[in-house]
């Protein structure tokens, strides 16, 4: 199987964290817009902002948890040239579960929802790292 392959989730997964960065820019313009923030608190305190705004702030900053990890394993299996079907199939079940915890995340925020699709993306990465762990030590 082509490595580069691999490269196409983390394209998917960068876009997301742009998406909600444009979108956390149109909901802070919208705050503003309508009064709904006081800036002196805002600028010292981030939950100053409406809670729109502050689902969209978290989302983004949780984008830089576990998808970190994402990324250093993808990149692993590159350089090693160990991409294969189940480590590209896990890859994309990550960047799905992504793209619906943020659809989850800023919109409803129903934890319990959030919660179970944040854990298959999870139980993906590290099979993912299972994997990775295989190749390394059969090398």
């Amino acid at each position: 199987m082509e490595s580069d392959l691999i490269f196409w989730p983390v394209i998917v997964q960068i876009l997301i964290v742009i998406a909600g960065f444009m979108l956390l820019g149109i909901r802070k313009k919208q705050a503003l817009k309508n009064g709904q923030v006081d800036l002196k608190k805002a600028a010292l305190d981030n939950d100053a902002w409406p809670d729109d705004v502050l689902k969209v702030s978290n989302n983004i900053r949780n984008q830089f948890q576990v998808p970190v990890l994402f990324y250093i394993v993808c990149l692993m299996f590159f350089v090693l040239d160990a991409v294969t079907v189940s480590s590209l199939s896990l890859a994309w079940v990550f960047v799905v579960s992504r793209i619906i915890h943020a659809y989850i995340h800023m919109g409803s925020n129903f934890v319990p929802a959030r919660f179970s699709v944040f854990t298959i993306g999870f139980v993906a990465v590290v099979l993912m790292l299972i994997q990775l762990v295989i190749v390394l030590s059969t090398a």
